[in-house]
């Protein structure tokens, strides 16, 4: 489940507006080193066993994709999706990190392991029994919580033949997720792999979304810090530093038209483009460590 930038629909005990934490914006600390800044940031670095624990989760997690995209097919309802994810969590152990989630603005708490958004749907679509259609696009998010500590991912997935714009969609935000991931090293600023990302998205002439951004994850499905894939003088709050031990949920979310989204009705649940265009989303549950990014979510 997204977390939000701004103003739009927020998930009950998710953290404030971006860069809300215990402090400001520091960037070193003279007296208690990067630990006293992330404490004062909020943020929770993990330790080895706890990544551990958080990679099993992402393990199930990674099962349910997998199983999606294999059963991503026309006339299959999005609720035959979620009754098969809702199976592999609970034959792993799990617990459906979305199910009963509470939002203040919405009329009722998510019903579902899985957000199923369809073409149009940004975020938090409800599985429902609606058949999915050949040309369709369908954005699978899963969270697990196993033993303790949670995981997040996501995909889009084309539903048979998609149209070449589509497909140019798919290819772009799931390559802006790998360039994200590339790009996570200790000590650099998230400034500047948000800055990437949107160069590269506004280079294939797409939109990144501002209402949403990644966060934080750990035992609690957010966390600090905000993690925003796109950069401007607004979001100077939500800069942070890499550090070994953070475990950030990454996830672009681009638009074929507008970036700007609306509620798609009075449940104010589900996310819609404002024009109408096709959306796509894809999510991993990543680790800092002293080198390269440490994937939690990949199955392996």
């Amino acid at each position: 489940m997204r977390e939000v930038a701004d103003q739009a629909p927020k998930w009950s005990g998710a953290p404030g507006p971006a860069g809300a934490g215990k402090a400001g914006n520091d960037d070193c600390d003279p007296h208690g080193g990067a630990g006293a800044v992330m404490a004062r940031r909020g943020i929770i670095l993990k330790s080895a066993r706890e990544i551990e624990r958080m990679r099993a989760a992402g393990r199930v997690v990674h099962a349910v994709l997998a199983r999606m995209q294999e059963l991503a097919l026309p006339g299959v309802t999005t609720a035959q999706l979620n009754m098969a994810a809702e199976e592999i969590i609970s034959s792993a152990g799990g617990t459906a990190l979305f199910k009963g989630v509470r939002n203040p603005q919405a009329r009722f708490p998510f019903p579902a392991a899985l957000c199923t958004s369809v073409n149009e749907e940004l975020v938090h679509g409800i599985p429902g029994e609606r058949a999915l259609c050949e040309g369709d696009i369908v954005g699978v998010d899963c969270g697990v919580r196993l033993d303790g500590y949670c995981a997040d991912s996501a995909t889009t997935i084309a539903v048979g033949r998609v149209s070449p714009q589509a497909q140019h969609l798919l290819e772009v935000t799931r390559r802006a997720l790998e360039l994200a991931i590339g790009l996570v090293r200790p000590g650099r600023k998230w400034s500047e792999v948000a800055k990437a990302i949107q160069r590269f998205v506004e280079g294939e002439n797409l939109a990144v979304v501002r209402d949403f951004v990644g966060h934080g994850i750990g035992r609690d499905m957010h966390e600090e810090p905000k993690v925003p894939n796109y950069w401007d003088d607004r979001q100077k709050r939500a800069e942070f530093e890499l550090a070994p031990r953070m475990v950030l949920a990454i996830e672009p979310m681009v638009n074929l038209g507008t970036a700007a989204v609306d509620y798609a009705d009075d449940d104010r649940w589900v996310v819609v483009t404002r024009d109408r265009k096709l959306s796509a989303h894809f999510e991993h549950t990543v680790a800092v460590t002293d080198g390269a990014a440490d994937v939690l979510t990949d199955g392996r």
